[in-house]
């Protein structure tokens, strides 16, 4: 099995466990710990993609600790349980695009 091949698979993983950490929440830090130790392994497609993985990470991150702020503070419980599912399916979306491009062995954009 050839490096790229290894690099594939793990990165099948981490996208799979940053889509069940959707849910579970934990399996999302398993995940971002694999992606910020394979990144620089596997050459430069498999870079983009946990360079992908890490950004979607830390941007859900940032917008639910924002969403969290201005829910006490703002906006109330409608429209921040609305705000929370956006980023979510926006969370799933990046993940599930990423998976997709992979599928096609391409490169997420920078």
């Amino acid at each position: 099995m050839s490096t790229a091949e290894k690099g594939h698979g793990i990165t099948i993983v981490a996208y799979v466990l940053h889509l069940l950490g959707a849910i579970t929440g934990i399996l999302s830090i398993v995940a971002l710990i694999i992606n910020y130790v394979k990144r620089g392994d596997d050459g430069v497609a498999m870079d983009s993609h946990h360079s992908w993985m890490i950004r979607s990470f830390w941007w859900a991150i940032l917008w639910c600790v924002l969403i969290g702020l201005s829910y006490f503070l703002l906006v109330g419980f409608v429209v921040g349980w609305i705000a929370f599912a956006i980023v979510w399916i926006w969370y799933i979306y990046r993940h599930v695009r990423g998976l997709l491009y992979l599928s096609e062995d391409r490169a997420m954009p920078a």
